[in-house]
């Protein structure tokens, strides 16, 4: 199945690019897409937080995944 990984600020700096599409085994969770983007992009795992939202909701590592959900990453937002 596929999915698209939609990227903002710092992970788009690190994988280099705003979409990235990934092939995953049927029934894939969230956790799995983001252990593979760490063996892919190792300088994601230097982020201090990363969240993950499903659809356009904030997902769990467990969240199983379905065919053509858009998965977006989430980084730390700093500012003032």
């Amino acid at each position: 199945m596929k999915v698209e990984i939609i990227l903002f600020g710092i992970t788009k700096e690190i994988i280099g690019k705003d979409k990235l599409t990934l092939d995953l085994q049927e029934n894939s969770k969230v956790i799995q897409v983001m252990e593979r983007l760490y063996v892919d992009y190792p300088k994601l795992k230097n982020l201090k937080s990363l969240l993950v939202a499903v659809n356009s909701e904030y997902a769990e590592d467990e969240q199983v995944l379905s065919e053509k959900d858009e998965i977006a990453l989430i980084p730390p937002v700093s500012g003032g």
